[in-house]
This record gives structure tokens, C-alpha cells and sequence, in this order.
């Protein structure tokens, strides 16, 4: 189903099966797996926003919400999310753009519907997810450095930062971090401070008055958090191509950048244990 605008797909209802994905389409790269990922996890209602002229093969547009929407403005997804959250209050959304794909502890046994009913009965309501940056092994193939059959990773190299609390004097926020590393730390020269970090709440659920921030956090420190008071909780990842493509596209290091691969890069082999032995995923109680 294709709609004009977003208040026009909340106005049709498409909400009565979640959990949600949005898939926001910033160009014609690797929308399709991405989608089929999604539908794979197990949600129940995928939203595609995208401008009129990206094409997308007719048996996966039909499976998917299809959202005309001006992705390249300022703040996009923030404010699309936040249209969505106001919208529906109780849904579980997931967040991501093309060429990202969310990983849980267990995903390829378990869906994300026994995910979420579990983090429910520990009382969160929010996931912290790493976002993984994935790179082509070859760029001389691979000139956009996107390859799902040839993808890498960083098997080292992250760090955290106590997250700094203006309202207290900038001491550290109560479990909250700044997470870095990847390729957007190995080039950061290349990067925007404000786009060096690494964590997202990249699976949450919309209550009222919950509003995302630009630096895709939320108004609510508690959805900002990695765990609970009282023991660890699990954690997802994205694994997303996102900054690869956009270091290899830009003017300013498309030529400064012959090759991601580095001595700690592994080949990225598409399963959740992997991320789990590098630390990149924690499943907390579930196990």
C-alpha cells in the first residue's frame, strides 16, 4: 500500500499488528534486504518512507507500507519518529535506514515478538543498540563499499564515555554512556563530533508524551539506559553499512579512504553469536 504522507498511513490505522519497523530509504542501496530483514525478525508492520522515484521490486513493495517522505531534511527520522510515537502510544517501534539491520541475542531461533515480551516482564521498555559499522573487505570491487557476501567489521577498537549530565554539574549520567568506535572513530577525522557515537535506542516503546531527540535519544533518561537498577539487561545491534557508504561518498574523504580493513577486522559472518563473543550484544537474563 502506498501512501501521500505520514498522517496519511496513521489516518488508514496500519497499526493493529506490530511491533513496527521503519525503514527509512536515504537512497536506492540495499533497501530490499533490509526490508526482508525486517520481515524475517518478525514484525508484524513495516514502514517504508522513501522519495517517489526510488524503486523497489513489486512483491516486497506489497509486503510493506510505502510512505512518500522528504528523507534528506533536517532532523528526518526524529521527526518522523515522533509523528509515529504521538500516533500510537503502546506500539513497539524499531528504527533504522537502508543498509541496517537489526540484530537481538538468539534472532535467528527467536523473534522479536518473545524478545520484547520478555523485556516487558523485566519492566524496560526501551533497548540500547550498538550500531556495528559494516564495510566491503574489497573496495576496489565494492567502490561503494557496501557487500553483503564480503562484509567486515571491527572486532576491536570501542570504547565508552560517562555520559555528562548539564542539569548536575556534568557529573556522569545514572547508567547512561557515550559509546564510539568502528569506522566513524577510525576516520574521525572525516566525521562530525555529533556523529561519532555509536549507540541508539534502536527498539522502543511509544507511550505518551515521549519525544526522540536529535542525537536519538529520548526525553525519557530511562529509555536512554544499557540495563536495569538491579542486573544487566539485553541489548540489540545494527549492523549497518550507513557510515562506510557515506565516507566513500562524500567529496571530502571519497579519495582519502583506499581500504576500511584494518588488523582487528574480521569478516562479519550475518549471526548473533558473533556479536555476542565481541561484546558488541548482551543478552542480559535471556537466555
Amino acid at each position: 500500500m502506498r501512501y501521500r504522507t505520514l498522517d496519511d498511513a496513521i489516518n488508514a490505522d496500519i497499526f493493529k499488528k506490530g511491533p513496527v519497523a521503519v525503514i527509512m530509504a536515504e537512497d536506492a542501496t540495499e533497501i530490499v534486504s533490509s526490508l526482508r530483514r525486517a520481515g524475517r525478525l518478525g514484525f508484524g508492520c513495516i514502514l517504508l518512507l522513501a522519495h517517489d522515484d526510488i524503486a523497489v521490486p513489486p512483491e516486497d513493495e506489497a509486503r510493506v507500507h510505502r510512505i512518500a517522505y522528504n528523507v534528506h531534511a533536517e532532523g528526518a527520522m526524529m521527526r518522523a519518529m515522533n509523528t509515529l510515537i504521538a500516533a500510537a502510544p503502546g506500539i513497539w517501534f524499531h528504527y533504522c535506514f537502508n543498509g541496517e539491520y537489526l540484530f537481538f541475542p538468539f534472532c535467528e531461533t527467536r523473534d522479536v515478538r518473545e524478545l520484547i515480551a520478555f523485556h516487558t516482564e523485566e519492566r524496560r521498555y526501551a533497548f540500547l543498540s550498538y550500531v556495528v559499522d559494516l564495510y566491503a573487505g574489497d573496495l576496489s570491487r565494492n567502490p561503494k563499499a557496501v557487500s553483503l557476501e564480503e562484509a567486515f567489521l571491527d572486532r576491536a577498537g570501542y570504547y565508552a564515555l560517562g555520559r555528562p549530565d548539564p542539569a548536575n554539574h556534568g557529573h556522569p549520567k545514572d547508567r547512561q554512556l557515550d559509546f564510539f568506535g568502528g569506522i566513524r572513530w577510525r576516520f574521525e577525522e572525516h566525521v562530525p563530533a555529533e556523529r561519532r557515537r555509536i549507540d541508539r535506542i534502536g527498539l522502543f516503546q511509544a507511550k505518551a508524551g515521549l519525544e526522540m531527540r536529535p542525537d536519538f535519544t529520548f526525553n525519557d533518561e530511562e529509555y536512554n539506559t544499557y540495563s536495569c537498577p538491579w542486573h544487566h539487561s539485553a541489548t540489540t545491534a545494527v549492523c549497518s553499512f550507513r557510515a562506510a557508504k557515506a565516507l566513500k561518498s562524500n567529496p571530502g574523504s571519497r579519495y582519502d579512504i583506499h581500504d576500511f580493513r584494518c588488523h582487528y577486522s574480521v569478516p562479519f559472518q550475518w549471526k548473533s553469536q558473533q556479536l555476542m563473543d565481541l561484546g558488541l550484544m548482551e543478552p542480559g537474563q535471556w537466555v
